[in-house]
């Protein structure tokens, strides 16, 4: 009759660990913050907000320009955090504007938006790609915006006309990376 007692006892040592480990923190801190002195560390981890078009530099340049109608260009813009923490998540908006018309340049269908966490003087990057055409869009600007954001900076467009299909240009714009990836 010797197991008997031997297998409560097992019982019993197994559901006081198991208890013990149920328990969690000990340090006796019911406030809910994971034992943070007076919430500093929940502050401190706080989560960035979204890129502020005016807390940014923003540049295009140096561009592999398309040199005859049909041919490939690609414009690489700069952006350049000049404040606080923040996160760029989804595509730039971007327009080309020449005149009185404005064109949105739709995101390459190929790419992935990922999100990105810029510290202060942190640089991300984005292309744009377009075809050169004569009758397409004269585009004297290219006005650069942030997800979610509704201003915008804008930029020169010096690469020449921008072919276009219906109206819509033949251009993509890329997702943002972090500059060196």
């Amino acid at each position: 009759m010797r197991a008997r007692p031997l297998s409560l006892t097992v019982l019993a040592l197994a559901g006081a660990l198991l208890l013990g480990a149920c328990g969690g923190d000990d340090s006796g801190d019911d406030s809910g913050d994971g034992g943070a002195a007076d919430g500093k560390a929940s502050a401190a981890s706080a989560a960035p907000g979204a890129c502020a078009i005016g807390d940014l530099t923003v540049e295009a340049g140096p561009a592999a320009e398309a040199p005859a109608d049909g041919d490939t260009g690609n414009v690489p813009v700069t952006l350049t955090n000049q404040g606080e923490d923040c996160v760029l998540d989804g595509f730039p908006g971007v327009k080309l504007e020449g005149g009185d018309a404005a064109v949105d340049i739709p995101a390459d269908e190929a790419a992935t938006a990922q999100q990105l966490t810029l510290a202060k003087d942190v640089t991300a990057t984005f292309t744009v790609t377009y075809v050169r055409g004569t009758g397409g869009v004269d585009a004297e600007q290219l006005r650069v915006s942030l997800p979610g954001g509704d201003q915008g900076a804008g930029l020169p467009w010096s690469y020449g006309p921008v072919a276009a299909e219906g109206g819509v240009p033949e251009a993509s714009v890329s997702a943002f990376q972090q500059a060196g990836d």
